[in-house]
């Protein structure tokens, strides 16, 4: 296996541009919405939280569906990306560009959502972490519900390292996942093939783990969610309902609500 070295702890700020938009994952966009519209028996009236939103992908989804959205991310270039669709659309969503441990929102939305992730595990040791949790359960409303999709802390400990090929309409992903079993983060590398380009062998530091993400697993999670006073609902493997989480799925699809 080839990642060489962790990243620094506040890779989380540096990494991103819109080239992810042409990663394979993106396209699940819309299947990824009707999941969770159908799971948390969503009418379209909610007000919706969409955190570490990226450039909008959800949100805009959501919005195009008739849902009040509101995403934040602390990527400056996401954001100006997910205005300028949404201006184009003229949907129903304010965007916000701000470190989510900057930001606060009290008993405000009917729904909370942490995509792909959603920045959770991202910051630098668990106790900035649980400042996400801490946002999240601020945020909503009572019985307010809330989703995110991360990946499985269960899945790396008995299943890392791997490799992992995506193939998009665009271009070929080849992800590579490490376990730092002390720290119990995830760290994650990927080097992507564009279809129609001539493949260039990737320099070392391109093959290298750019991000490092502490992993939860689903007793961790319904720890940390007990003293937020809220409740985990159910959950899944991935985005089909007849997929129950374990350890054989490197996906976490969580769905929980405030009490």
């Amino acid at each position: 296996m080839s990642i060489l070295y962790k990243p620094s702890p506040e890779w989380y700020k540096k990494i991103w541009s819109l080239d992810i938009q042409d990663m394979s994952w993106v396209e699940h966009t819309k299947d990824e919405i009707d999941f969770i519209v159908d799971i948390m028996e969503l009418s379209g009236t909610e007000r919706i939280l969409d955190l570490a939103c990226g450039f909008g992908r959800h949100a805009i989804e959501l919005a195009k569906r008739g849902f009040s959205v509101v995403g934040v991310d602390i990527t400056p270039e996401y954001i100006k990306e997910a205005r300028r669709i949404s201006s184009f659309g003229k949907l129903n969503t304010e965007f916000i560009c701000a470190d989510l441990r900057n930001i606060s929102f009290e008993n405000e939305f009917d729904v909370v959502l942490n995509m792909a992730d959603g920045a959770i595990g991202y910051l630098e040791n668990d106790e900035e972490n649980l400042k996400i949790f801490d946002l999240i359960a601020n945020s909503l409303k009572k019985n307010g519900k809330h989703f995110m999709n991360i990946c499985n802390a269960e899945h790396a400990e008995m299943h890392f390292p791997k490799r992992n090929w995506d193939i998009g309409e665009k271009e070929l992903s080849l992800p590579e996942f490490h376990w730092d079993k002390k720290n119990r983060r995830m760290l994650y590398g990927v080097w992507s093939i564009k279809f129609g380009e001539i493949a260039k062998k990737p320099r070392i530091d391109e093959l290298a783990a750019d991000s490092s993400i502490r992993l939860y697993s689903i007793n961790e999670i319904e720890n940390i969610f007990r003293s937020r006073q809220m409740i985990i609902k159910d959950t899944f493997g991935n985005f089909d309902k007849y997929v129950p989480a374990s350890h054989k799925e490197m996906q976490l699809l969580v769905y929980s609500q405030k009490k």
